[in-house]
């Protein structure tokens, strides 16, 4: 397991409110984002999660960890208790 995007993901109460999308990121980037999650089951926590992500998006890692830090900051994603993030939008709202 890569645990460096757990180290990077953890660090996100730093961020502010007034998120921006990360540079070089286009709304189909963000898009097939949150679809590439989704159908991994909503849950960036592993490199087995991540990989899929990568793949199915065209974004390196990354991107991948800024959009998810993104996503965070614009309350669209919430931090998992033992590292990662759970996408709360679109397909992942809760019931």
């Amino acid at each position: 397991m890569n645990a460096r995007p757990l180290a990077v993901l953890s660090g996100l109460g730093l961020l502010t409110a007034c998120a921006l999308p990360p540079q070089g990121v286009s709304e189909a980037d963000l898009v097939a984002f949150d679809e590439a999650v989704a159908s991994i089951g909503c849950d960036l926590v592993s490199e087995s999660d991540y990989l899929p992500v990568e793949l199915q998006t065209g974004l390196t890692r990354e991107q991948v960890v800024e959009v998810a830090q993104f996503r965070l900051a614009s309350e669209q994603a919430v931090a998992l208790e033992g590292g990662g993030v759970r996408l709360i939008t679109g397909a992942c709202a809760p019931a």
